[in-house]
């Protein structure tokens, strides 16, 4: 392939921009791990006490109601969202948003899995959010806080009803530690430990309001329940979950590597500090946006743009006269120039959004590495558009 421009001289630190598993913390070695309890049992003491650490940490870093449970789940955020639907559902209707592919699949949970007959599902393209005022809050109600596949979230949670009969189920594996989250707004809160922090796989978060509690300990399923969706026990709440006592075996290393997240999301300011990173990797991206013709964010409403899933399109006239596979080889060609100059790992947009790039924005990635790597996507996308240019050319 020509190459259309020339190279940028810099090089980010880091070119790791995946939504998941994401960036490791700035300065992250493996000397971190260096104090994992390898080989030893969860349920001891200095173990579990680990455990109860990261739910402790959480809880205080996120600001919780003292009143909110939290545990710690097996499968990552998509075990914990799946725990609470499959728990909680059923007692009266639902609504689920659907504005990008994983609230599709709760949605489809709902409808094909749990077969809830009274359920409705409140959808919107990828780069909108369903009409908010049509939200029944006598249903309870399933929603992502940030589409990580469409980088739409919510603007804030002053659409959800105070008074509500039912609950919210909010996903929020990539808005927690990022964007602020309206607890009291909030029944059931999931995310996981690979996003905003950087931590590593298959283990999830999931916080109980007391509303949620009370639907746990007066509503029994009309479904059999696997046993790591099981919080209840004899009419009764495991309250061992909520101190460490795992459903199923954790990995201590994993555990580790999430405290040593924590440590750090402390050490920059906390949740504010966590904030303020977040939003300076999406004004520099907005920045580039701003001056660069071809490209634009998937998210129509600059109020509903993420600050983590950063999705992109390309508006270019070329690119829009492609057809939706042309487009998706076009964004594959953009995305192998750039690992194979080491500048920015994986940032195609997700499988099921329309063909475009994803940048992580997380609070662990440094807004210097995302202002230098930007450079290098126009580069790339250059050489790629001149390709295609050339292509017709000799048509």
């Amino acid at each position: 392939m020509a190459l259309a421009s020339t190279q940028p001289a810099l090089r980010p630190e880091n070119p790791n921009f995946s939504s998941g598993p994401c960036a490791k913390r700035p300065g992250y070695t493996l000397a971190a791990l260096g104090g994992a309890l390898l080989g030893r049992s969860h349920r001891a003491k200095e173990p579990k006490a680990r455990l109860a650490e990261v739910i402790d940490r959480s809880r205080a870093l996120l600001g919780m109601p003292d009143d909110y449970r939290l545990a710690i789940v097996p499968a990552s955020d998509t075990g914990a969202v799946e725990l609470a639907l499959w728990s909680l559902l059923g007692a009266r209707g639902v609504d689920v948003l659907a504005f990008e592919s994983f609230s599709g699949q709760w949605a489809t949970d709902v409808l094909k899995q749990l077969k809830l007959g009274d359920a409705r599902v409140l959808e919107a393209p990828y780069g909108k959010l369903p009409d908010l005022t049509q939200v029944d809050f006598n249903h309870d109600v399933v929603f992502t806080w940030n589409g990580t596949t469409s980088g739409v979230r919510v603007p804030n949670g002053d659409w959800i009803a105070d008074d509500r009969a039912g609950l919210t189920i909010c996903d929020a594996t990539s808005a927690a530690f990022a964007m602020k989250l309206d607890w009291k707004k909030l029944d059931v809160v999931t995310w996981s430990w690979q996003k905003v922090l950087g931590g590593e796989a298959a283990h999830g978060m999931l916080a109980l309001s007391p509303r949620a509690v009370e639907r746990l300990l007066t509503y029994k399923p009309a479904w059999p329940l696997p046993k790591i969706f099981r919080l209840t026990s004899g009419g009764k709440l495991n309250e061992g979950v909520f101190r460490g006592e795992t459903i199923n075996t954790p990995s201590m290393l994993c555990v580790e590597d999430a405290l040593d997240s924590l440590r750090w999301a402390e050490s920059v300011g906390g949740l504010t500090g966590l904030f303020a990173r977040c939003d300076a990797n999406l004004v520099a991206v907005a920045d580039w946006v701003a001056r660069t013709p071809w490209i634009d964010f998937l998210a129509e409403d600059p109020a509903t743009r993420s600050c983590t899933a950063i999705c992109l399109k390309i508006t270019a006239p070329w690119f829009a006269g492609l057809g939706a596979d042309a487009q998706t080889k076009a964004v594959k060609q953009i995305v192998a120039l750039l690992e194979r100059e080491g500048v920015a790992y994986d940032i195609a947009g997700h499988r099921d959004a329309p063909p475009g790039l994803r940048i992580w924005g997380g609070a662990t990635i440094e807004a210097g590495d995302v202002r230098v790597m930007l450079p290098w996507v126009a580069w790339a996308y250059e050489t790629v558009a001149a390709e295609y240019a050339a292509s017709r050319a000799a048509e």
